[in-house]
């Protein structure tokens, strides 16, 4: 299914199959005599008196045998996520209800946007974000199309002052995109190549192959893609958006693109599931093709570690010990704790390289953080107070919510090695979370404001949300964009 927008100007009301209308909480309908409907005003009003006692945030009703209206209601001194929502539930009322063909009106619009104009661009972004549904993989494919005809007397229209809700679209979907792949298909080469393309959206893309990144010493992340027969790649995004020379912002991302547990092999039931496991990487990706759609004002590095963690003759074993780029040796005690093998090497590689400004991880790191938060919060863990601040309040605005856990030296004892300078798991048991991040702290050479997001409750949703259908959230991306609008450009 696909959503089509389109602004035309004066539509004619002999020809409108579906009015929308926007109404405040008590059913006001706004704008309403002057609307091409204003000589039906006391019928509708009518209509609404009838309905409006159940105090829908939609009604529909017939004003005539062909024609219906549809009213939405917008509560009081609403907030930008508070419009979002209103569009991703109005998808699914028009789904339920097979409405494919609607009009709405500038002056409606204008009289509800309470002079923000952004309003409609909101309310349609909802609609999009909870349209999405992958499909790429159905024989019996769905051309449903969902049309939004928007009627304007003037230019003065509100849809799409900038790029901005476009191109946060388009990030977005590719994250999920990305996430819904089947392993065999987005494995980390076709991941690479993939990669690759996105050269023509202005972005500058350098591929470490494993050469190259056995010459650099990344014997961490190596060590995780060794038992496959596909090969491992480190991927870096750069996006030069700032005429200032500021360091940049870096976003590193966990790209497990197939989890089996290596040699510590995970039970079989919902192993189909660990073809998320590279959902931190899709973030990454995502959020430096928005930025670079939107022409983001901003200098911004995104570096993703892309490997397989299979079972093979030459994999990793239990008890291994291997030296990180960072020149820190670790002691694999159970292979299924990969991915912050994986983020170790990538930390420490954009640390060095980009000398950034801050860096912002994201991985499905520990099943533990479902356990601690479960699908309403990613886990947020940082060395740096005043970031931490700034991702939570980025995931207010834009209801992908974040909590801070706790890091603390006293959680090293139970990361440390007698064989090595650490282990990649504690055994001792507890704190999986925490414990995990602390590792990750310690590829943090130069204490670089640092964060790291465990997405592992929040990348693939078996229910869906306000803003996502069931599958791939896309989690993170608006997030990150928030956050690098309202603090960094």
């Amino acid at each position: 299914m696909s959503i089509k927008i389109s602004i035309k100007k004066s539509i004619s009301p002999k020809v409108v199959k579906n009015y929308v209308l926007f109404c405040d909480e008590n059913f006001k309908i706004n704008g309403l005599n002057n609307l091409a409907l204003k000589n039906q005003a006391s019928d509708i009003n009518k209509a609404i008196n009838i309905d409006k006692s159940d105090k829908k945030d939609f009604l529909i009703f017939n004003i005539n045998s062909i024609q219906k209206i549809i009213l939405i209601r917008i509560k009081k001194n609403f907030s930008t996520v508070d419009i979002e929502k209103t569009g991703g539930k109005f998808f699914n009322f028009i789904k339920s209800n097979t409405i494919f063909d609607l009009t709405l009106f500038n002056n409606n619009i204008k009289a509800t946007s309470q002079k923000n104009i952004y309003f409609l661009d909101e309310f349609l972004h909802g609609v999009q974000l909870k349209s999405y549904v992958f499909r790429k993989y159905k024989s019996k494919k769905n051309k449903e199309t969902f049309s939004f005809n928007i009627s304007s007397d003037t230019k003065s229209i509100s849809y799409n002052k900038s790029k901005r809700f476009i191109s946060l679209i388009e990030g977005t979907n590719l994250t999920k995109d990305l996430v819904s792949e089947p392993g065999n298909i987005l494995h980390p080469d076709e991941y690479a190549k993939r990669l690759k393309q996105l050269k023509k959206f202005g972005l500058k893309v350098v591929i470490y192959d494993e050469n190259k990144l056995k010459k650099l010493g990344m014997n961490a992340l190596l060590g995780v893609g060794q038992g496959s027969i596909r090969g491992s790649y480190l991927v870096t995004l750069e996006w030069n958006g700032s005429n200032i020379k500021n360091k940049p912002l870096a976003f590193v991302g966990k790209g497990v693109c197939f989890d089996t547990g290596g040699i510590s092999l995970k039970p079989a039931k919902f192993m189909e599931d660990m073809t998320y496991d590279m959902a931190g990487s899709a973030v990454v990706v995502g959020l430096m093709k928005n930025l670079a759609l939107r022409k983001a004002k901003v200098n911004a590095i995104g570096v993703v570690g892309l490997v397989e963690n299979m079972p093979g003759g030459n994999a990793q074993r239990p008890g291994d010990i291997v030296k990180s780029y960072s020149g820190k040796t670790i002691e694999i005690l159970n292979t299924d704790a990969e991915g912050r093998l994986v983020l170790a090497d990538a930390l420490t590689f954009t640390e060095k390289k980009f000398n950034p400004r801050m860096i912002v991880d994201l991985a499905t790191l520990t099943g533990a953080i479902i356990v601690s938060l479960g699908s309403e919060y990613a886990g947020l863990f940082s060395n740096n107070d005043n970031l931490s601040k700034q991702i939570y309040e980025s995931g207010i605005k834009v209801d992908e919510k974040v909590w801070r856990m706790p890091l603390h030296e006293n959680y090293n004892k139970l990361m440390n090695s007698k064989n090595a300078d650490m282990q990649n798991i504690n055994y001792v048991g507890g704190a999986g979370s925490t414990t995990a991040a602390q590792f990750l702290q310690r590829f943090i050479l130069n204490k670089t404001p640092w964060a790291h997001l465990d997405i592992a409750g929040m990348a693939f949703s078996k229910y869906g949300g306000a803003l996502n259908s069931w599958g791939a959230t896309g989690f993170g991306v608006r997030l990150l964009n928030k956050l690098i609008e309202d603090y960094y450009e």
